[in-house]
Parts: C-alpha cells; structure tokens; sequence
C-alpha cells in the first residue's frame, strides 16, 4: 500500500535553502532512517510531512487512510494536566471502554445491562491486550508517578512520557500508520533502548526515523536517505552498507567533476574566441557551457578528519581518588572509591540514571566536594568538559566571534596551527554558517558549537557528558575520528553503545549502593556478560526449585513426547556447538589490530550466539525435568 509521495518539494528559511525539489515514495512497511548534517532540514522535512509545515514549492501526497504519528525531539503538552491525563490526551476509545466498565464495576448497583454491553465494548476493541500493553510500555519506560503535573518533570523525563504516548496512540486506534520519530533513544537508557528495539520491530508499523544511534538504526531500519546538498540519496541495507555505497558516490561524483573541469577549459578557451554574431549552432554549445560550468565547480564536502593535536603535556600525576565516599541523605553514591588514572586512559562510565554519574565527573574536577577521601588532581591537568547543560551564550555573535574569544587558532603536533575559521570547517562549519548568529542556529548546531569551542581549548582530559544527544551522524563520525587519535584520558557517559564500543577500552559501571566495578572491555563486552550472568542467576534458582520439589510433584511429573524427546537431544548438541562458537569469537575479539569492522560483525554475532544459548538452556532445563 502507497504511504506517502512528495513531488518537487522545496523549502527555504530566508536566504537559506535546506532542500531543493526533492521527490520520494513511502509504502506499507518501510523503515527508513534519515541521516543529514544539523540544519540539513532533516526535522523540518519531517513537520512537513506530518502536516505541521508546508512546502515553498512541490507537493507532499498522504494517502487517506494513512494516520501520521510524530514523535519531536522537543514534546508539547498541556503542561497543567497530570501524565496520565497527557497520555490519554483526547478521548482514546479504548481507554473510554475500560473506564465505562470500571465506572459500572464500583456503582452500588451493577447494572446488568450496562456490564454486558460494556464488556461487549471491551471485547470488540480488543481492550484487555490494549491495558497490558499500556502496562508494558509505562514500566519498560519507567514511568510511575502517572498523576505528577507534566511541568514538574525533567527533561528526560518529558521526552519518554512523550514517547509512551505516541507508542500507546499508534498501537489500537490506526490500521495504517506512519510514524515519525525524531531521534527517540535521546534520555534512554541501554536496557530501555533495546526494548525500543524488540518493539518496533514486533509491531507492523511504517517508520521514518532520524536517529544519531546506529546500533539502534541497524536493529529496526532497512533502508537509509541520505539529505546531502539540497538532495535525497537513497541506499537499502545497514550503516555499514550505506557508508560503502555513500564513498563510492562520491568517489563517482570527483570522477565526474574532473571530466566537467576537463572539458570546461577546453569549452572556456572556445567562449572567448568566438565572434559576437553567433550561430544556431554555435548558440547551442554557448548554452552546454553554462550545464558544464555548473557541473565543473560543484564541490564535494568530505566528513573524515585526520588531526594531530599538539596536546597540552601530561605529568606523571594525573588523577589520583582514594576511599572516596559521597552520599545525598540515605542515596550512597560512591563507597570508598580508589582508583589512579594513567595517560591515555579510555573509560566509559555506564550505570542507571540517578546512580552518581554525573556527580562522579563533577566530584573529580573539583565541581562538587566528596563526603570524605582524597581527590588529587596533577598540576598540568586541563579538563575538557562537555556537559549536558549546553552552550553557554552571555549575549549573541557570530559563530565565528564565539571561537576567536576562545583562542585566534589552534596548535598542531605537525608544528603550523588552524586558524578558528579552519578548525570551525573542520567541524562542518561552512564559511557561510560562520557567519550566523548564534540566536539562529538549530538545536544539533549549537551541540556541535559547544564541541568544538572545548575541542579548541587544547585540553588534555576530555570529560564527555551524553555528547552523542543531539548531534548527526555526520558530526559523529567527525568527532570519532578525532577522539581515536586523542593522545590524553578520556571519560566517556553514553547511552550510544557504538559510539563507546570505538573509544572505550574498559568501563567505570554503577551498580547501585556506593559499588563501582571497573569492568575490563568496551559497552558490548560488559552487556554480554551482563546476560551472562542473569543467565547462570535464572539456571541456579531453576535448579533449587528443582531440588526442593516434593516427592509427589516428581511422581506427577508429565512424561516428555516423542517430538520433546527429539528436541531434547537436539539441544544437547546444539548448546555445545554454540558454547564452541562463542569461545572461537571471544578468541578472535581479542586479536591486537582487528579492524574495526571486523570487530563489530564479531559483537553482533556474539550477541546473538549468546541469545540464543540463553534460550536453548532454559528450554534444556525445562525439559529436563521430565527427561
């Protein structure tokens, strides 16, 4: 079925074009992810099509059954109105159902009548997998407090009461839907994340999405457009897949460029021989010339950066914490904490909200003090710190004018320096947008503004606060390339499981209570054995379960079928054979010098031979118990 089709559609901001007669068709079951710089229109062009926005010039065509559901980044609500009442925004026919038939259940006098047609109600609009469902998504997404007023709420907060809400209004009222989510796993925790996975890809829904997570884009989409230079890209297949194909357009797009410029000089040579008086067909060639002009003084923007910093000097002393303990009230953060940062030093710090993050990296530059213990910090120590409050503007300027308050340029290793206006295209900043008042620019700009205006103080220990929120994929891939060759200690909080698999090589994880385990291994290494270890949890309490069964419960016990017998031995082959492929991999993840391509099939393999062995030995189990 035909979803959406948009023709020659165009949109301006004043002298700014974000896109130029572009043209596309969405259809029943597409999953699309949308990747663009910040100030691309990627969100501009999603308003369109949820009807919020409309086009300068083109059309945008939705189909009349096809319900438009948009998720933004920045949620509106009825800010006096409790989460619930937010949730239940209008009335929901379905939650209507199930509150006609509670009002009757608690009447002093059920009427017999009004109970049968309400339950006829219920089962009519499949209600009761509809209250499970609501329960699913509120406690996956940890939301309780259903009667707190939505403007007490913090923003992460904000954002996964939005997110609830939209999940509940697409999943019973609409056939056909398409949804639009404008990076949903921002504010997500990993566990929430992947249960945003499974979801999504469990419901039939058509999904067009721009997210900046692309272990999360890999998992749910199959199709990437890319919004570059007024123009949409279309590639089918995975991140990896659409990098391959994106450098070999661009690699086809020089080859192009060179045969334009080529035949430009000849073309340009024979313009300025020519006489006044011109004929038909010397008029024809004049009008080729101006098409290859234009082809020849195209310019491609390549996003790989290769930046060796003349980094500030690190002592021998860099940080030292001994028996740090921090508590708020009867909430232990940290119990008697040690640990001594060495040069280069690449940690994640991972946990769930509210464990002590945040205060952990305020404690350590000297923000916050700690209850008790020492904190002792080298004397060339220069913090770098990328925070999640934002871009601190005292009064409006030009980007340009932001920078060159910090610093006129920026050493290099090599000797030489980056003047400001270098460094800001270094990060994407064209010499136009260089020009833009900070007032103007979008919400994903000003993130990559306050990342360079650090990156351009020289530190030599870079503290990262969520960095991933907010940016594009473009500027991700900037900022992965410069902190791989990053020479000083690197402290990394995010929820971006790719993002910290590149830069981490082992993990600071709260636990909750005060306890800190340092964890050997990057993000994927520790949620595997993660699952590990919830495995052998389930095994052992399977076993004395086992152990404590009457005797009389093992005489009633049900004798396995021939097809359960077969299964049996199956799984006793099938289980070694997966114990065997995962140690083989586990081998290889420790190979020096993997690519790291290599590595990430390796950790997407992993993952899965471990799923599936979880769920092969609990099968065993079970079925163990009648063998």
């Amino acid at each position: 079925m035909h979803y959406v089709s948009a023709e020659g559609i165009s949109k301006s901001y004043g002298v700014r074009s974000l896109f130029e007669n572009i043209s596309f068709h969405i259809s029943e079951g597409d999953k699309i992810a949308l990747v663009a710089k910040n100030g691309s229109g990627k969100s501009t062009l999603l308003r369109l099509l949820a009807g919020q926005d409309q086009p300068d010039e083109g059309k945008v065509w939705i189909n009349k059954d096809v319900t438009v559901a948009l998720f933004e980044q920045e949620p509106k609500f009825n800010e006096d109105l409790s989460v619930v009442d937010n949730i239940f925004h209008y009335k929901h026919p379905v939650a209507e159902a199930l509150r006609e038939y509670e009002r009757i259940l608690d009447a002093d006098e059920k009427d017999p009548v009004a109970l049968s047609e309400a339950l006829a109600k219920i089962d009519e609009l499949n209600a009761w997998d509809f209250e499970a469902k609501v329960k699913q998504i509120l406690g996956k997404l940890n939301i309780h407090h259903l009667q707190q007023p939505v403007k007490t709420l913090s923003g992460g907060q904000r954002k996964r009461v939005a997110l609830a809400q939209t999940l509940i209004d697409i999943g019973f009222e609409h056939k056909h839907v398409l949804l639009i989510m404008d990076e949903p796993t921002n504010h997500l925790d990993v566990q929430m994340v992947e249960w945003l996975e499974h979801y999504l890809n469990q419901e039939n829904v058509t999904l067009l999405m721009v997210t900046h997570d692309r272990y999360f884009l890999d998992a749910v989409c199959d199709e990437i457009w890319e919004l570059d230079n007024n123009t949409i890209y279309e590639y089918k297949g995975d991140y990896e897949n659409y990098l391959e194909k994106k450098a070999a357009r661009i690699e086809s797009q020089a080859a192009s460029i060179d045969k334009a410029r080529n035949e430009y000089r000849k073309e340009l040579e024979w313009m300025r021989k020519q006489p006044k008086a011109r004929t038909t067909k010397s008029k024809s060639r004049q009008d080729n010339f101006y098409e290859v002009e234009a082809r020849a003084k195209q310019k491609i923007e390549d996003n790989k950066v290769e930046l060796q910093m003349k980094m500030n000097r690190l002592g021998g002393k860099i940080a030292e914490l001994k028996k740090v303990y921090k508590s708020y009230g009867d909430k232990v953060l940290l119990k008697g904490f040690d640990y001594t940062f060495k040069k280069g030093d690449r940690i994640g710090v991972v946990g769930k909200n509210g464990a002590g993050k945040s205060t952990f990296l305020n404690m350590l530059q000297g923000i916050e003090p700690a209850d008790s213990g020492k904190i002792n910090i080298g004397d060339t120590v220069i913090f770098g710190n990328f925070s999640q409050q934002g871009l601190e503007i005292k009064e409006d300027m030009r980007v340009i004018e932001y920078v060159k308050n910090i610093a006129e340029s920026f050493p290099l290793a090599t000797g030489g320096s980056l003047s400001a206006a270098q460094f800001l295209q270094l990060f994407l900043f064209t010499p136009e947008q260089q020009y833009t008042y900070l007032s103007k620019l979008s919400g994903g700009e000003k993130k990559r503004l306050q990342l360079l205006s650090i990156l351009f103080r020289n530190p030599n220990f870079l503290i990262l606060d969520e960095p991933t929120n907010d940016l594009d994929l473009p500027t991700l891939s900037v900022l992965e390339n410069f902190l791989s060759d990053y020479q000083g200690c690197l402290l990394i909080v995010s929820h971006d499981r790719y993002f910290m698999d590149r830069l981490v090589d082992h993990l600071f994880v709260f636990e909750g209570e005060g306890v800190i385990r340092d964890f050997p291994g990057n993000y994927t290494h520790y949620r595997i054995w993660q699952k590990e270890e919830e495995q052998k949890k389930k095994i052992e309490e399977a076993i004395t379960e086992a152990a404590v069964q009457t005797p009389q419960q093992t005489k009633d016990k049900k004798k396995l079928s021939f097809n359960e017998k077969r299964e049996f031995e199956n799984l006793g082959k099938e289980i070694p054979a997966l114990e065997k492929e995962k140690a083989d991999i586990t081998e290889k993840m420790g190979t020096p010098n993997l690519p790291y391509e290599e590595l990430q099939k390796l950790s997407n393999r992993i993952t899965e031979v471990t799923s599936l062995l979880e769920e092969k030995e609990l099968r065993w189990l079970e079925l163990s118990e009648y063998a």
